[in-house]
């Protein structure tokens, strides 16, 4: 079998997954973010298909596949050819007409339903597909957790009304959470942004980066070694070092009560808010100089003001339009909340030469007072709350003190800040805390985005024409490969009998992922005993069902139990000295346990023991 494992990590890898995937010889990278899913893990993903069926069947979701080549006049009537942007693989055919690798498909799935439903009595309908997917990152980058070609789960359901669109958004709400449980993933459903996708109501499915000071889970100790106390200080440091020195992955922040079960992106988090009900006396407009003063703490700091007495003015460009944003102090803008809320296809940072021409002033002392009818001016709801603001006064090197919203200017107000850590959860419950995430899976409501643009309409019950009403549904296949490795990653220690403590990165498979249940090792291949008690081990446990993967290689022992640690499939039975009275050894990689078995009881005691793991 090809399984090319690697006696150290690769240089060029900066997360412990893809480090692991490239050491262990599960992947290979062909081109810049694109890679071979070598023999290892394309069983593990196989597996992760088979889950992802067996619930889909539960919900009636039917398993089709469209092609990925897809003519762009497909994408040209959803007005996502030209908006789609830089990602979109493009290319001609031989005729001269346009082509897109597909980089999801709504579109199509919208033109071929379009086409053969005409009724509401064919709805509803839930379809989908397992198949690569092309995006041409700009950066591609940690192995499989940003690629240009990835294996995705796409899924769509068109219904008749909103309603029938929750009770199957709901369906796969459920699957998805069965999906990841079985997977062995420790995962969080949180409220997400639907981006370029369209529609509004969304969840995604992140999958937790493990806390890397908490050594404990992290550590798998050999037989050997009674607890961590006995491993000497340097040691644990050395393990500590390394362990932090690999970045953080996951794309995301996860905020999430520490009390409730709010969960949410950062880019869609809100905190609780309660506008306040102080009485300020309002003062008069004084314009003040400020001299070398570009931000807040600046400004604060000459003044003599605290920061939250001050409101910051950003200018963005919204669909070709500006837009002014206003938030207190140092609060950072999120860019998704503004965005969703201007219901704008493109938000873009304004340029210098834009605060010119909106302000007459160049950035750092930009205000909201006295600005053009036709700006808008969105400001974050904790403005409202500002007496006798500092603003900048649209006038270079100089601000504006005692400005008082509503009165000096007109805006609308809405959350668009940024939330902090350790502030109180929207729900009155608990703290919000903050936590890395991979996005594992994503569900859309998609409403009509899709069948307005694309004519997409059946007859109701009245007999009149409405275009379908559509969800979405996506899981990152290939992307589940580094989820689970970057969870179940481990560092195996051991004590020599010299007493050297030594430790080793490898992996430790939920059981339902696991390329294999068992691997099989015969420590002397050149023993024939030890050889044929090998061969009727393999030949019992297949016959039992197990997937056994067998080391029959003329390699030193040490290299196979090396191999073995790297590839971690959840048992390994290993044929050794006492091959001849029957005895073999069972160690459980979760654990680090082992036990000397019978050959004849294996069976009955692997039975128990995957019963116990799981």
């Amino acid at each position: 079998m090809l399984i090319p494992t690697l006696r150290e990590m690769p240089s060029d890898a900066q997360v412990i997954s893809h480090a692991l995937m490239m050491r262990a010889g599960y992947v290979r990278q062909v081109s810049a973010g694109i890679y071979a899913y070598l023999p290892l893990a394309n069983r593990t993903i196989e597996k992760f298909k088979e889950i992802m069926r067996q619930e889909f069947d539960k919900i009636g979701a039917v398993e089709m596949l469209a092609p990925a080549l897809l003519t762009a006049d497909l994408w040209r009537e959803s007005g996502r050819y030209e908006t789609y942007g830089e990602d979109l693989y493009k290319l001609k055919n031989r005729d001269k007409s346009d082509f897109i690798l597909g980089p999801t498909h709504e579109e199509t799935f919208t033109m071929l339903v379009r086409d053969a439903v005409k009724s509401y009595k064919q709805l509803p309908l839930s379809l989908y597909q397992i198949q690569s997917k092309y995006r041409d990152e700009k950066r591609p980058r940690n192995g499989l957790l940003r690629t240009r070609e990835f294996i995705m789960k796409d899924a769509y359901s068109f219904h008749t009304d909103y309603d029938d669109l929750d009770v199957t958004y709901e369906d796969y709400r459920k699957a998805y959470e069965a999906i990841f449980t079985r997977a062995g993933l420790d995962f969080k459903g949180i409220i997400g942004d639907g981006g370029a996708m369209g529609g509004k109501d969304s969840q995604e499915f992140m999958a937790i980066t493990p806390d890397r000071t908490d050594l404990d889970r992290w550590l798998v100790l050999d037989k050997s070694i009674a607890s961590v106390d006995e491993i000497p200080a340097e040691t644990l440091e050395e393990i500590k070092k390394e362990l932090t020195s690999w970045l953080v992955s996951g794309e995301d922040t996860i905020a999430y009560s520490s009390e409730s079960s709010y969960a949410a992106n950062l880019e869609m988090a809100t905190n609780e808010y309660k506008p306040s009900t102080k009485v300020v006396a309002q003062e008069e407009i004084t314009k003040v100089e400020t001299p070398d003063c570009k931000s807040i703490d600046d400004v604060a700091a000459f003044l003599k003001v605290d920061e939250s007495q001050t409101i910051k003015t950003l200018l963005f460009i919204a669909d070709n339009e500006p837009v002014v944003a206003l938030l207190v102090g140092n609060d950072q803008v999120n860019d998704v909340k503004l965005k969703n809320f201007l219901a704008a296809d493109f938000l873009e940072p304004a340029t210098e030469e834009d605060a010119l021409t909106v302000f007459g002033a160049n950035f750092g002392s930009l205000g909201p007072v006295n600005l053009p009818e036709n700006v808008r001016i969105i400001a974050d709801r904790k403005v409202a709350d500002v007496a006798n603001a500092v603003v900048g006064a649209n006038e270079d090197g100089f601000h504006l003190t005692g400005v008082n919203p509503e009165r000096d200017f007109k805006a609308e107000y809405v959350d668009i800040r940024e939330v902090k850590e350790g502030e109180v959860s929207p729900d009155g419950q608990g703290v919000l805390k903050f936590a890395r995430g991979i996005e594992i899976g994503h569900i859309f409501k998609l409403g009509t985005r899709y069948s307005d643009s694309m004519g997409a309409n059946i007859l109701d019950e009245n007999g009149r024409s409405v275009p379908m009403v559509m969800g979405c549904y996506g899981i990152g296949v290939s992307r589940i490969l580094s989820a689970v490795i970057e969870q179940h990653a481990r560092i195996f220690v051991n004590k020599t009998p010299k007493g050297d403590f030594r430790y080793a990165w490898g992996i430790n498979f939920p059981k339902e992922l696991a390329p294999y249940d068992v691997h099989l090792i015969t420590v002397n291949v050149k023993d024939d005993v030890s050889q044929a008690l090998t061969e009727q081990i393999e030949a019992s446990l297949v016959a039992k069902g197990y997937d056994v993967l067998t080391d029959d290689r003329n390699e030193r022992v040490g290299s196979k139990f090396s191999d073995s640690d790297l590839i971690g499939l959840p048992i390994r039975v290993t044929v050794g000295k006492k091959a001849a009275d029957g005895i073999v050894e069972v160690k459980i990689k979760a654990t680090g346990d082992t036990i000397e078995v019978n050959a004849e009881n294996l069976i009955e005691t692997l039975d128990i023991l995957t019963k116990e793991t799981n």
